[in-house]
C-alpha cells in the first residue's frame, strides 16, 4: 500500500492506495445525477487505488493548430488569444486518484476555474496541503471531463 506525502511539509495527503498496472480507460458517461446529487462521471480510478498518467496533464497550456484533447479524457480547448486550439504542456506522470481518498485536501477559496456542474481544471492546481498550504494537485469534476484528482508529481512523494 502507498500513502502519498507534501515535499514540502511530509504531511499525510491520502488514504493508503494499491498501484493500478495502468491507468484505466475512462468511463463512459450518461449525463445522469449521480448518487450525491451532482452531475458528473464516475471517477476514472476506483477508491482505494491510483495510476499514473503518463501523457502530459492540465495547465500550463500550448497552442496547437489540431482540435484534440487538450489533456487525457478532456475536452478540445480554443485558445483564447490565438485562431489554433490548446493542448496540454502540464507535466508527466501525475499521480490519479478518486477525489475522496485525498479527504483532507483543501479546495481553492478563489478558483475561478468552474464550469456548469464542477471543476474544469484548466487554470492550474486548485486543490492544497492541509498541512503547510502548499499545492499539490488539480481536481476534475466537470459534467464533460473524467472525475478524477491530479497530485503533481514534484509536489508529493510516495511511501509504502
Amino acid at each position: 500500500m502507498t500513502v502519498f506525502h507534501c515535499t514540502t511539509c511530509a504531511t499525510a495527503l491520502t488514504n493508503d492506495l494499491a498501484e493500478l498496472p495502468r491507468l484505466p480507460a475512462f468511463p463512459e458517461f450518461d449525463g445522469r445525477v449521480q448518487a450525491d446529487g451532482l452531475r458528473r462521471a464516475p471517477s476514472t480510478v476506483p477508491a482505494g487505488y491510483f495510476a499514473v498518467q503518463p501523457e502530459p496533464w492540465g495547465a500550463p497550456f500550448a497552442p496547437t493548430d489540431d482540435c484534440v484533447a487538450a489533456y487525457p479524457g478532456g475536452p478540445c480547448m480554443t485558445d483564447p488569444d490565438g485562431d489554433g486550439f490548446l493542448v496540454s504542456a502540464g507535466p508527466r506522470d501525475t499521480v490519479v486518484i478518486h477525489p475522496d481518498d485525498a479527504p483532507e485536501l483543501r479546495p481553492d477559496p478563489d478558483y475561478r476555474d468552474a464550469g456548469c456542474c464542477g471543476l474544469r481544471g484548466t487554470e492550474g492546481m486548485n486543490r492544497f496541503c492541509p498541512g503547510c498550504g502548499a499545492e499539490v494537485g488539480t481536481q476534475v469534476s466537470e459534467c464533460y471531463t473524467p472525475y478524477e484528482l491530479h497530485l503533481d508529481p514534484g509536489r508529493v512523494r510516495r511511501t509504502a
